[in-house]
Protein backbone atom coordinates (compact mmCIF):
# COMPACT_ATOMS: atom_id res chain seq x y z
CA UNK A 1 0.00 0.00 0.00
CA UNK A 2 3.01 2.26 -0.37
CA UNK A 3 1.39 4.04 -3.31
CA UNK A 4 -1.05 5.73 -0.88
CA UNK A 5 1.85 7.59 0.75
CA UNK A 6 2.56 9.42 -2.52
CA UNK A 7 -0.96 10.54 -3.44
CA UNK A 8 -0.31 13.96 -1.90
CA UNK A 9 2.18 14.85 -4.64
CA UNK A 10 -0.59 14.47 -7.24
CA UNK A 11 -3.00 16.88 -5.56
CA UNK A 12 -0.79 19.96 -5.50
CA UNK A 13 -1.96 22.90 -7.63
CA UNK A 14 0.92 22.57 -10.09
CA UNK A 15 0.43 18.82 -10.51
CA UNK A 16 -3.32 19.12 -11.05
CA UNK A 17 -2.75 21.91 -13.59
CA UNK A 18 -0.32 19.69 -15.48
CA UNK A 19 -2.72 16.75 -15.35
CA UNK A 20 -5.59 18.88 -16.70
CA UNK A 21 -3.39 20.26 -19.49
CA UNK A 22 -2.16 16.77 -20.42
CA UNK A 23 -5.68 15.34 -20.40
CA UNK A 24 -7.23 18.09 -22.53
CA UNK A 25 -4.26 18.08 -24.90
CA UNK A 26 -4.44 14.29 -25.19
CA UNK A 27 -8.15 14.38 -26.02
CA UNK A 28 -7.58 16.96 -28.75
CA UNK A 29 -4.55 15.18 -30.20
CA UNK A 30 -6.29 11.82 -30.04
CA UNK A 31 -9.32 13.15 -31.92
CA UNK A 32 -7.06 14.28 -34.78
CA UNK A 33 -6.66 11.45 -37.33
CA UNK A 34 -3.03 10.45 -37.68
CA UNK A 35 -1.86 11.65 -34.28
CA UNK A 36 -1.53 8.37 -32.41
CA UNK A 37 -0.86 8.08 -28.65
CA UNK A 38 2.78 7.36 -29.44
CA UNK A 39 3.14 10.55 -31.47
CA UNK A 40 1.22 12.61 -28.90
CA UNK A 41 3.52 11.52 -26.07
CA UNK A 42 6.59 12.08 -28.25
CA UNK A 43 5.44 15.62 -29.09
CA UNK A 44 5.08 16.44 -25.39
CA UNK A 45 8.46 15.12 -24.23
CA UNK A 46 10.31 18.43 -24.99
CA UNK A 47 7.89 20.23 -22.63
CA UNK A 48 9.12 18.05 -19.74
CA UNK A 49 12.82 18.98 -20.00
CA UNK A 50 12.62 21.71 -17.37
CA UNK A 51 10.00 20.06 -15.20
CA UNK A 52 10.39 18.06 -12.04
CA UNK A 53 10.76 14.36 -13.10
CA UNK A 54 7.51 13.34 -11.39
CA UNK A 55 5.51 16.16 -12.95
CA UNK A 56 7.05 15.60 -16.36
CA UNK A 57 5.94 11.97 -16.25
CA UNK A 58 2.50 13.08 -15.05
CA UNK A 59 2.10 15.14 -18.22
CA UNK A 60 3.14 12.21 -20.43
CA UNK A 61 0.97 9.71 -18.54
CA UNK A 62 -2.13 11.92 -18.71
CA UNK A 63 -1.60 12.48 -22.44
CA UNK A 64 -1.17 8.73 -23.00
CA UNK A 65 -4.42 7.73 -21.30
CA UNK A 66 -6.55 10.51 -22.77
CA UNK A 67 -5.20 10.16 -26.32
CA UNK A 68 -6.31 6.53 -26.45
CA UNK A 69 -9.85 7.62 -25.50
CA UNK A 70 -9.73 10.76 -27.67
CA UNK A 71 -9.18 8.68 -30.78
CA UNK A 72 -12.73 7.42 -30.40
CA UNK A 73 -14.14 10.90 -31.08
CA UNK A 74 -13.24 10.87 -34.78
CA UNK A 75 -13.98 7.13 -34.95
CA UNK A 76 -17.55 7.67 -33.76
CA UNK A 77 -18.36 10.95 -35.49
CA UNK A 78 -16.43 10.64 -38.77
CA UNK A 79 -15.79 6.88 -39.02
CA UNK A 80 -12.07 7.67 -39.04
CA UNK A 81 -10.31 5.98 -36.10
CA UNK A 82 -7.96 8.44 -34.42
CA UNK A 83 -5.52 5.55 -33.92
CA UNK A 84 -5.45 1.81 -34.71
CA UNK A 85 -6.71 1.13 -31.17
CA UNK A 86 -10.05 2.76 -32.06
CA UNK A 87 -10.85 0.69 -35.16
CA UNK A 88 -13.36 -1.53 -33.35
CA UNK A 89 -15.04 1.51 -31.77
CA UNK A 90 -15.98 2.83 -35.21
CA UNK A 91 -17.86 -0.34 -36.17
CA UNK A 92 -20.88 0.43 -33.97
CA UNK A 93 -20.08 3.94 -32.71
CA UNK A 94 -20.32 5.56 -36.13
CA UNK A 95 -23.64 3.85 -36.84
CA UNK A 96 -24.96 5.25 -33.55
CA UNK A 97 -23.81 8.72 -34.59
CA UNK A 98 -25.55 8.45 -37.96
CA UNK A 99 -28.75 7.51 -36.15
CA UNK A 100 -28.53 10.68 -34.07
CA UNK A 101 -27.00 9.10 -30.97
CA UNK A 102 -23.55 10.63 -31.39
CA UNK A 103 -23.52 12.27 -27.96
CA UNK A 104 -24.73 9.08 -26.26
CA UNK A 105 -22.08 7.04 -28.09
CA UNK A 106 -19.37 9.44 -26.90
CA UNK A 107 -20.66 9.35 -23.34
CA UNK A 108 -20.65 5.54 -23.34
CA UNK A 109 -17.19 5.61 -24.89
CA UNK A 110 -15.66 7.82 -22.19
CA UNK A 111 -17.41 6.02 -19.32
CA UNK A 112 -16.30 2.57 -20.49
CA UNK A 113 -12.81 3.94 -21.20
CA UNK A 114 -12.57 5.22 -17.65
CA UNK A 115 -13.75 1.91 -16.18
CA UNK A 116 -11.27 -0.08 -18.27
CA UNK A 117 -8.50 2.43 -17.61
CA UNK A 118 -8.97 2.36 -13.84
CA UNK A 119 -8.92 -1.45 -13.92
CA UNK A 120 -5.67 -1.41 -15.90
CA UNK A 121 -3.99 1.05 -13.51
CA UNK A 122 -5.08 -1.01 -10.48
CA UNK A 123 -3.49 -4.05 -12.11
CA UNK A 124 -0.33 -1.98 -12.58
CA UNK A 125 -0.35 -0.95 -8.89
CA UNK A 126 -1.10 -4.26 -7.20
CA UNK A 127 0.13 -7.00 -9.54
CA UNK A 128 3.28 -5.53 -11.10
CA UNK A 129 5.85 -7.90 -9.49
CA UNK A 130 3.82 -11.03 -10.30
CA UNK A 131 2.88 -10.10 -13.85
CA UNK A 132 6.34 -8.83 -14.84
CA UNK A 133 7.82 -12.33 -14.75
CA UNK A 134 4.76 -13.72 -16.57
CA UNK A 135 5.12 -11.17 -19.38
CA UNK A 136 8.68 -12.36 -20.00
CA UNK A 137 7.41 -15.82 -20.90
CA UNK A 138 6.12 -14.50 -24.23
CA UNK A 139 8.70 -15.22 -26.91
CA UNK A 140 8.51 -15.07 -30.72
CA UNK A 141 6.50 -18.31 -30.99
CA UNK A 142 3.82 -17.07 -28.59
CA UNK A 143 3.56 -13.67 -30.27
CA UNK A 144 3.24 -15.44 -33.62
CA UNK A 145 0.24 -17.43 -32.34
CA UNK A 146 -1.27 -14.27 -30.83
CA UNK A 147 -1.09 -12.69 -34.30
CA UNK A 148 -2.64 -15.79 -35.87
CA UNK A 149 -5.43 -15.63 -33.28
CA UNK A 150 -6.09 -12.11 -34.51
CA UNK A 151 -6.12 -13.37 -38.11
CA UNK A 152 -8.87 -15.87 -37.26
CA UNK A 153 -11.30 -13.07 -36.39
CA UNK A 154 -10.75 -11.29 -39.72
CA UNK A 155 -13.45 -13.23 -41.52
CA UNK A 156 -16.28 -12.18 -39.21
CA UNK A 157 -15.12 -8.62 -38.51
CA UNK A 158 -17.64 -6.07 -39.82
CA UNK A 159 -18.41 -8.07 -42.93
CA UNK A 160 -21.62 -9.63 -44.24
CA UNK A 161 -19.59 -12.47 -45.75
CA UNK A 162 -16.82 -14.49 -44.11
CA UNK A 163 -15.25 -15.08 -47.54
CA UNK A 164 -15.13 -11.35 -48.32
CA UNK A 165 -13.78 -10.66 -44.85
CA UNK A 166 -10.97 -13.19 -45.34
CA UNK A 167 -10.19 -11.83 -48.81
CA UNK A 168 -9.97 -8.30 -47.40
CA UNK A 169 -7.71 -9.58 -44.62
CA UNK A 170 -5.46 -11.30 -47.18
CA UNK A 171 -5.18 -8.05 -49.13
CA UNK A 172 -4.15 -6.38 -45.87
CA UNK A 173 -1.54 -9.08 -45.19
CA UNK A 174 -0.13 -8.55 -48.69
CA UNK A 175 0.03 -4.77 -48.22
CA UNK A 176 1.89 -5.36 -44.95
CA UNK A 177 4.61 -7.24 -46.86
CA UNK A 178 5.41 -4.27 -49.11
CA UNK A 179 8.83 -2.83 -48.29
CA UNK A 180 11.82 -4.48 -46.66
CA UNK A 181 11.84 -7.51 -44.37
CA UNK A 182 12.53 -6.16 -40.86
CA UNK A 183 15.01 -8.95 -40.05
CA UNK A 184 16.69 -10.00 -43.31
CA UNK A 185 16.32 -6.72 -45.23
CA UNK A 186 14.87 -8.40 -48.33
CA UNK A 187 12.84 -6.04 -50.55
CA UNK A 188 9.32 -7.15 -51.57
CA UNK A 189 6.74 -5.65 -53.97
CA UNK A 190 8.49 -2.29 -54.31
CA UNK A 191 7.03 -1.10 -57.62
CA UNK A 192 8.02 2.53 -57.07
CA UNK A 193 10.42 4.43 -54.83
CA UNK A 194 7.50 5.71 -52.73
CA UNK A 195 7.02 2.15 -51.46
CA UNK A 196 10.62 1.62 -50.33
CA UNK A 197 9.69 2.36 -46.73
CA UNK A 198 6.60 0.16 -46.86
CA UNK A 199 3.03 1.21 -46.05
CA UNK A 200 2.71 2.97 -42.71
CA UNK A 201 -0.29 1.80 -40.71
CA UNK A 202 -1.51 5.34 -39.93
CA UNK A 203 -1.50 6.37 -43.62
CA UNK A 204 -3.34 3.15 -44.50
CA UNK A 205 -5.83 3.60 -41.66
CA UNK A 206 -6.72 7.15 -42.69
CA UNK A 207 -6.96 6.32 -46.38
CA UNK A 208 -9.09 3.20 -45.99
CA UNK A 209 -11.60 4.81 -43.65
CA UNK A 210 -11.62 8.49 -44.66
CA UNK A 211 -11.28 8.69 -48.44
CA UNK A 212 -14.27 6.45 -49.34
CA UNK A 213 -16.47 8.67 -47.16
CA UNK A 214 -15.10 11.85 -48.77
CA UNK A 215 -15.85 10.49 -52.26
CA UNK A 216 -19.38 9.46 -51.25
CA UNK A 217 -20.08 12.87 -49.74
CA UNK A 218 -18.76 14.77 -52.73
CA UNK A 219 -20.73 12.72 -55.23
CA UNK A 220 -23.89 13.21 -53.21
CA UNK A 221 -24.44 9.52 -52.72
CA UNK A 222 -24.45 9.53 -48.95
CA UNK A 223 -27.90 9.72 -47.41
CA UNK A 224 -27.68 9.57 -43.65
CA UNK A 225 -30.87 9.21 -41.61
CA UNK A 226 -29.64 12.00 -39.35
CA UNK A 227 -31.87 13.15 -36.57
CA UNK A 228 -31.34 15.83 -33.96
CA UNK A 229 -28.28 15.07 -31.86
CA UNK A 230 -29.09 14.26 -28.24
CA UNK A 231 -28.49 17.14 -25.88
CA UNK A 232 -26.10 16.46 -23.05
CA UNK A 233 -28.13 16.92 -19.90
CA UNK A 234 -27.53 15.41 -16.50
CA UNK A 235 -30.30 12.86 -17.03
CA UNK A 236 -28.78 11.78 -20.33
CA UNK A 237 -25.32 11.38 -18.83
CA UNK A 238 -26.70 9.25 -16.02
CA UNK A 239 -28.71 7.21 -18.52
CA UNK A 240 -25.54 6.57 -20.51
CA UNK A 241 -23.70 5.64 -17.31
CA UNK A 242 -26.41 3.16 -16.32
CA UNK A 243 -26.43 1.69 -19.84
CA UNK A 244 -22.66 1.27 -19.75
CA UNK A 245 -22.59 -0.33 -16.30
CA UNK A 246 -25.39 -2.69 -17.33
CA UNK A 247 -23.14 -4.15 -20.05
CA UNK A 248 -21.31 -6.26 -17.46
CA UNK A 249 -20.30 -8.98 -19.92
CA UNK A 250 -18.74 -6.49 -22.34
CA UNK A 251 -16.90 -4.68 -19.53
CA UNK A 252 -15.51 -7.93 -18.11
CA UNK A 253 -14.41 -9.18 -21.53
CA UNK A 254 -12.93 -5.80 -22.48
CA UNK A 255 -11.10 -5.38 -19.18
CA UNK A 256 -9.74 -8.92 -19.22
CA UNK A 257 -8.62 -8.90 -22.85
CA UNK A 258 -7.09 -5.43 -22.50
CA UNK A 259 -5.17 -6.43 -19.36
CA UNK A 260 -3.81 -9.66 -20.83
CA UNK A 261 -2.81 -8.18 -24.20
CA UNK A 262 -1.36 -5.08 -22.53
CA UNK A 263 1.03 -7.33 -20.63
CA UNK A 264 2.31 -8.95 -23.82
CA UNK A 265 5.23 -6.85 -25.13
CA UNK A 266 4.54 -5.73 -28.69
CA UNK A 267 0.88 -6.74 -28.94
CA UNK A 268 -0.61 -3.24 -28.77
CA UNK A 269 -3.98 -1.64 -28.10
CA UNK A 270 -5.26 -2.17 -31.65
CA UNK A 271 -5.31 -5.93 -31.11
CA UNK A 272 -6.91 -5.54 -27.66
CA UNK A 273 -9.85 -3.52 -28.98
CA UNK A 274 -10.53 -5.82 -31.93
CA UNK A 275 -10.19 -9.07 -29.97
CA UNK A 276 -12.42 -7.73 -27.17
CA UNK A 277 -15.03 -6.62 -29.71
CA UNK A 278 -14.98 -10.02 -31.39
CA UNK A 279 -15.18 -11.99 -28.14
CA UNK A 280 -17.93 -9.75 -26.78
CA UNK A 281 -19.97 -10.34 -29.92
CA UNK A 282 -19.48 -14.10 -29.69
CA UNK A 283 -20.75 -14.28 -26.10
CA UNK A 284 -23.51 -11.70 -26.51
CA UNK A 285 -27.20 -12.46 -26.78
CA UNK A 286 -27.41 -9.55 -29.24
CA UNK A 287 -24.58 -10.69 -31.53
CA UNK A 288 -26.73 -10.11 -34.63
CA UNK A 289 -27.04 -6.43 -33.71
CA UNK A 290 -23.28 -5.83 -33.68
CA UNK A 291 -22.37 -3.49 -36.52
CA UNK A 292 -25.82 -1.89 -36.52
CA UNK A 293 -25.26 0.56 -33.67
CA UNK A 294 -25.01 -1.80 -30.68
CA UNK A 295 -23.60 0.12 -27.71
CA UNK A 296 -22.21 -3.11 -26.24
CA UNK A 297 -19.62 -3.16 -29.04
CA UNK A 298 -18.44 0.35 -28.09
CA UNK A 299 -18.21 -0.66 -24.42
CA UNK A 300 -16.11 -3.76 -25.16
CA UNK A 301 -13.71 -1.99 -27.54
CA UNK A 302 -13.13 1.12 -25.45
CA UNK A 303 -12.80 -0.66 -22.11
CA UNK A 304 -10.21 -2.97 -23.69
CA UNK A 305 -7.99 -0.38 -25.37
CA UNK A 306 -7.83 1.66 -22.14
CA UNK A 307 -7.43 -1.37 -19.87
CA UNK A 308 -4.22 -2.20 -21.76
CA UNK A 309 -2.58 1.16 -20.87
CA UNK A 310 -1.63 0.25 -17.29
CA UNK A 311 -0.46 -3.33 -17.93
CA UNK A 312 1.62 -2.20 -20.92
CA UNK A 313 3.77 -0.30 -18.41
CA UNK A 314 4.40 -3.35 -16.19
CA UNK A 315 7.33 -4.77 -18.21
CA UNK A 316 8.61 -1.20 -18.77
CA UNK A 317 8.80 -0.16 -15.12
CA UNK A 318 10.06 -3.47 -13.75
CA UNK A 319 12.16 -4.95 -16.57
CA UNK A 320 12.95 -1.98 -18.88
CA UNK A 321 11.04 -3.82 -21.63
CA UNK A 322 8.42 -1.54 -23.28
CA UNK A 323 5.09 -3.31 -23.73
CA UNK A 324 3.92 -1.01 -26.54
CA UNK A 325 5.32 1.69 -28.86
CA UNK A 326 3.99 4.39 -26.54
CA UNK A 327 5.65 2.71 -23.57
CA UNK A 328 8.93 2.85 -25.53
CA UNK A 329 8.53 6.63 -25.87
CA UNK A 330 7.78 6.86 -22.14
CA UNK A 331 11.02 4.96 -21.54
CA UNK A 332 12.80 7.81 -23.33
CA UNK A 333 11.04 10.27 -21.04
CA UNK A 334 12.29 8.36 -17.99
CA UNK A 335 15.85 8.18 -19.26
CA UNK A 336 15.92 11.91 -20.05
CA UNK A 337 15.33 12.58 -16.35
CA UNK A 338 18.03 10.13 -15.28
CA UNK A 339 15.59 7.45 -14.14
CA UNK A 340 16.43 3.91 -15.24
CA UNK A 341 13.53 1.44 -14.99
CA UNK A 342 14.24 -1.94 -13.49
CA UNK A 343 13.68 -4.13 -10.44
CA UNK A 344 15.04 -1.46 -8.08
CA UNK A 345 12.99 1.44 -9.53
CA UNK A 346 10.50 1.36 -6.66
CA UNK A 347 13.34 1.47 -4.13
CA UNK A 348 15.58 4.16 -5.64
CA UNK A 349 12.87 6.40 -7.15
CA UNK A 350 9.74 5.39 -5.22
CA UNK A 351 8.37 8.96 -5.05
CA UNK A 352 8.63 9.47 -8.82
CA UNK A 353 7.33 6.02 -9.75
CA UNK A 354 4.31 6.04 -7.45
CA UNK A 355 3.46 9.67 -8.22
CA UNK A 356 3.47 8.79 -11.92
CA UNK A 357 1.21 5.74 -11.41
CA UNK A 358 -1.15 7.63 -9.10
CA UNK A 359 -1.41 10.50 -11.58
CA UNK A 360 -2.51 8.05 -14.30
CA UNK A 361 -5.28 6.89 -11.97
CA UNK A 362 -6.44 10.48 -11.41
CA UNK A 363 -5.95 11.12 -15.14
CA UNK A 364 -8.62 8.52 -15.95
CA UNK A 365 -11.13 10.44 -13.83
CA UNK A 366 -10.17 13.76 -15.44
CA UNK A 367 -10.46 12.15 -18.88
CA UNK A 368 -13.99 11.07 -17.99
CA UNK A 369 -14.96 14.56 -16.75
CA UNK A 370 -13.55 16.46 -19.72
CA UNK A 371 -14.76 13.81 -22.19
CA UNK A 372 -18.34 14.03 -20.96
CA UNK A 373 -18.12 17.83 -21.04
CA UNK A 374 -17.26 17.89 -24.75
CA UNK A 375 -19.47 14.98 -25.84
CA UNK A 376 -22.51 17.10 -26.72
CA UNK A 377 -20.49 19.77 -28.50
CA UNK A 378 -18.39 17.25 -30.42
CA UNK A 379 -21.49 15.38 -31.59
CA UNK A 380 -22.64 18.49 -33.46
CA UNK A 381 -20.01 17.62 -36.06
CA UNK A 382 -22.43 15.28 -37.86
CA UNK A 383 -24.84 18.19 -38.40
CA UNK A 384 -22.35 19.92 -40.70
CA UNK A 385 -23.35 19.87 -44.39
CA UNK A 386 -21.72 16.97 -46.28
CA UNK A 387 -19.63 19.08 -48.75
CA UNK A 388 -18.12 21.13 -45.90
CA UNK A 389 -17.57 18.03 -43.78
CA UNK A 390 -15.94 16.23 -46.72
CA UNK A 391 -13.51 19.13 -47.22
CA UNK A 392 -12.61 19.16 -43.53
CA UNK A 393 -12.08 15.37 -43.48
CA UNK A 394 -9.86 15.56 -46.59
CA UNK A 395 -7.70 18.28 -45.00
CA UNK A 396 -7.35 16.23 -41.81
CA UNK A 397 -6.55 13.10 -43.83
CA UNK A 398 -3.74 14.83 -45.76
CA UNK A 399 -2.40 16.49 -42.59
CA UNK A 400 -2.54 13.26 -40.59
CA UNK A 401 -0.84 11.17 -43.29
CA UNK A 402 1.91 13.71 -43.91
CA UNK A 403 2.65 14.30 -40.21
CA UNK A 404 3.52 10.64 -39.55
CA UNK A 405 6.89 10.77 -41.35
CA UNK A 406 6.81 14.21 -43.00
CA UNK A 407 6.53 12.45 -46.34
CA UNK A 408 4.33 13.15 -49.35
CA UNK A 409 4.76 9.46 -50.25
CA UNK A 410 2.51 8.62 -47.29
CA UNK A 411 -0.11 11.05 -48.61
CA UNK A 412 0.02 9.39 -52.05
CA UNK A 413 -0.26 5.92 -50.50
CA UNK A 414 -3.18 7.10 -48.37
CA UNK A 415 -5.06 8.41 -51.43
CA UNK A 416 -4.40 5.30 -53.55
CA UNK A 417 -5.54 2.93 -50.78
CA UNK A 418 -8.59 5.09 -50.11
CA UNK A 419 -9.70 5.14 -53.75
CA UNK A 420 -9.16 1.38 -53.97
CA UNK A 421 -11.23 0.86 -50.81
CA UNK A 422 -14.04 2.97 -52.28
CA UNK A 423 -14.43 0.52 -55.16
CA UNK A 424 -14.03 -2.54 -52.91
CA UNK A 425 -16.78 -1.21 -50.60
CA UNK A 426 -19.20 -1.22 -53.55
CA UNK A 427 -18.81 -5.00 -53.67
CA UNK A 428 -19.42 -5.53 -49.96
CA UNK A 429 -15.85 -5.41 -48.65
CA UNK A 430 -15.13 -3.68 -45.34
CA UNK A 431 -12.00 -1.69 -44.40
CA UNK A 432 -11.78 -3.17 -40.87
CA UNK A 433 -10.54 -6.67 -41.87
CA UNK A 434 -8.13 -5.10 -44.35
CA UNK A 435 -6.61 -2.83 -41.70
CA UNK A 436 -6.38 -5.73 -39.26
CA UNK A 437 -4.40 -7.65 -41.87
CA UNK A 438 -1.99 -4.73 -42.24
CA UNK A 439 -1.55 -4.58 -38.45
CA UNK A 440 -1.08 -8.31 -37.90
CA UNK A 441 1.10 -9.00 -40.94
CA UNK A 442 4.35 -7.52 -39.58
CA UNK A 443 3.76 -9.03 -36.11
CA UNK A 444 3.21 -12.53 -37.50
CA UNK A 445 6.05 -12.35 -40.04
CA UNK A 446 8.63 -10.81 -37.71
CA UNK A 447 8.00 -13.31 -34.93
CA UNK A 448 7.83 -16.29 -37.31
CA UNK A 449 11.20 -15.44 -38.89
CA UNK A 450 12.73 -14.78 -35.47
CA UNK A 451 11.21 -17.99 -34.08
CA UNK A 452 12.45 -20.00 -37.06
CA UNK A 453 16.00 -18.79 -36.46
CA UNK A 454 15.77 -19.71 -32.78
CA UNK A 455 14.13 -23.07 -33.55
CA UNK A 456 16.83 -24.04 -36.08
CA UNK A 457 19.47 -23.32 -33.43
CA UNK A 458 17.69 -25.55 -30.90
CA UNK A 459 15.57 -28.68 -31.39
CA UNK A 460 13.88 -27.66 -34.64
CA UNK A 461 11.19 -25.30 -35.89
CA UNK A 462 8.18 -27.57 -35.16
CA UNK A 463 9.03 -28.22 -31.49
CA UNK A 464 9.69 -24.52 -30.93
CA UNK A 465 6.31 -23.45 -32.28
CA UNK A 466 4.18 -26.45 -31.23
CA UNK A 467 5.37 -27.44 -27.75
CA UNK A 468 5.10 -25.77 -24.36
CA UNK A 469 1.89 -25.11 -22.40
CA UNK A 470 1.61 -21.50 -23.58
CA UNK A 471 1.95 -22.45 -27.27
CA UNK A 472 -0.61 -25.25 -26.85
CA UNK A 473 -3.06 -22.90 -25.11
CA UNK A 474 -2.77 -20.30 -27.87
CA UNK A 475 -3.12 -22.94 -30.61
CA UNK A 476 -6.27 -24.23 -28.88
CA UNK A 477 -7.69 -20.70 -28.85
CA UNK A 478 -6.90 -20.33 -32.56
CA UNK A 479 -8.72 -23.60 -33.38
CA UNK A 480 -11.71 -22.64 -31.22
CA UNK A 481 -11.89 -19.27 -32.96
CA UNK A 482 -11.83 -20.94 -36.38
CA UNK A 483 -14.55 -23.44 -35.42
CA UNK A 484 -16.73 -20.65 -34.04
CA UNK A 485 -16.33 -18.58 -37.23
CA UNK A 486 -17.39 -21.55 -39.38
CA UNK A 487 -20.34 -22.45 -37.14
CA UNK A 488 -21.55 -18.84 -36.94
CA UNK A 489 -21.37 -18.51 -40.75
CA UNK A 490 -23.45 -21.69 -41.18
CA UNK A 491 -25.97 -20.42 -38.61
CA UNK A 492 -26.30 -17.04 -40.38
CA UNK A 493 -26.83 -18.73 -43.77
CA UNK A 494 -29.53 -20.95 -42.29
CA UNK A 495 -31.30 -17.96 -40.75
CA UNK A 496 -31.16 -16.11 -44.07
CA UNK A 497 -32.60 -19.11 -45.94
CA UNK A 498 -35.35 -19.49 -43.33
CA UNK A 499 -36.20 -15.78 -43.57
CA UNK A 500 -36.29 -15.99 -47.39
CA UNK A 501 -38.54 -19.06 -47.29
CA UNK A 502 -40.88 -17.36 -44.80
CA UNK A 503 -41.06 -14.21 -46.95
CA UNK A 504 -41.79 -16.28 -50.07
CA UNK A 505 -44.64 -18.09 -48.35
Amino acid sequence: MEFLDHFGAVFTWSSMLILCAGTIGGLLLGATPGLSPTMAVALLIPFTFHMDPAQGLMLLGAAYTSTVAGGAVSAILLNIPGAPANIATALDGNVMARKGAGARALQICFISSAIGGVLGILVLIFLTPVLASWALKFGPSHLFWVAILGVTIIGTLDSKSVVKGLLAGCIGLWIAMIGSDSIQGVERFIFTEELEGGVHIIAALIGLFAIPQVIEMLEGGRKDPRRTVFEVRRANVWRSALETVSKVRALVIGGTVGTVIGLIPGAGGQIAGLVAYDQSRRFSRNSAKYGTGESEGVVAAESANNAMVGPSLVPLLTLSVPGSPTAAVLLGGLLIHGIFPGPDLFQKHAAVAFSFINSMLIGQILMLVFGLAIAGLAAKVIEVKPPILASAILVLAVFGSYSVQNSMADVAIMLVLGIGMYFLARYGFSPAPLVLGIILGPIAEHNYVQGRIIGEAQDGIAPYFLTGWLNILLIALVLLSLVYSIVSEIRVKRQERAASAEAAS
